[in-house]
């Protein structure tokens, strides 16, 4: 059994697509283990006096839909009353014992691959703000959407060593704790790392959420960046992530196996860097 639990607040206006997207980011660390979701317990916490019925049945709608297509259901939940809106999932999963995937357990040799573009805190705090057109929402809306389930399933029938879902901490926060759980280092090609549409425009001028400036002090006492590599570029690697990818560490002879079967699923990834001998460091060149 894998068991999780996530809560978020509100991203986007429309209450079927948050309910749909806090879904997604909820089942998202059981795929990243290499797990099947099963159900899901909704926490929901809202006032009363400014949230009705159909606002949460669409909240509950869209939850719904996506959990049906990660493969679980929704058995029941709780509500509080709540001044900030929120919602979130408690998801109960299983997974092959031999299969599971941890973050502690890539070796040096092995190539890291990313399942989805950053961008998603810094695009959603910029149109909250009024500093990007709504439409640029709209690319982060849809990888938000997308479900982890195809890039782990490659991932277990590939024989990847070690995965993590890339969300709160940003890449370089949650590959910092793959780094120390394997006792390696993780050497990133800054330039291979995929970014969203307007993403770096806005990080160079300094548009970006306050975690991503926190994510970044924290992971620097123990990441090397490269001359070449912009306090802009830093603040993108720090971003926090809601419903992110996977980032997989794959040793190399397994990688054409992944890549054919992320093809046939017709789902992108990128080679983003590998695993360096090391003590539990990040190296962004």
């Amino acid at each position: 059994m894998v068991e999780t639990v996530d809560i978020i607040t509100p991203i986007v206006d429309n209450p079927y697509t948050f309910g749909a997207i806090c879904a997604a980011n909820s089942v998202s660390d059981v795929f990243a283990m290499g797990g099947t979701p099963l159900t899901a317990l909704a926490i929901l916490g809202f006032a009363t006096c400014d949230f009705g019925p159909p606002v949460i049945k669409k909240l509950l709608s869209g939850a719904i839909d996506k959990l049906h297509e990660a493969g679980a259901c929704l058995i029941g939940g709780h509500s509080i009353e709540d001044n900030e809106f929120k919602l979130g999932f408690a998801v109960s999963g299983v997974v092959d014992k031999n299969s599971l995937l941890k973050a502690g357990g890539a070796k040096a040799g092995d190539i890291l691959v990313l399942t989805k573009k950053l961008g998603t805190g810094i695009i959603t705090s910029a149109v909250k703000k009024g500093k990007v057109k709504q439409t640029y929402l709209n690319e982060a809306i849809d990888s938000m959407l997308s479900l982890n389930k195809t890039a782990s399933k490659a991932a277990v029938s590939a024989g990847a060593r070690a995965a993590t879902d890339v969300t709160g901490f940003g890449l370089l926060g949650h590959a910092l704790n793959m780094a120390r759980g394997s006792k390696i280092s993780l050497a990133i090609h800054g330039e291979k790392v995929p970014v969203m549409n307007k993403v770096k425009g806005l990080a160079a001028a300094g548009a970006v959420p306050k975690g991503a400036r926190n994510n970044l002090e924290y992971c620097s006492r123990s990441t090397t960046f490269s001359d070449n590599i912009s306090d802009g570029d830093k603040l993108v690697l720090s971003d926090p992530q809601t419903s992110g990818g996977l980032l997989i560490a794959l040793p190399p002879e397994v990688i054409k196996n992944f890549d054919r079967k992320m093809k046939r699923a017709k789902h992108p990834y990128w080679i983003i860097g590998e695993v360096v001998k090391g003590r539990g460091g990040i190296i962004v060149e």
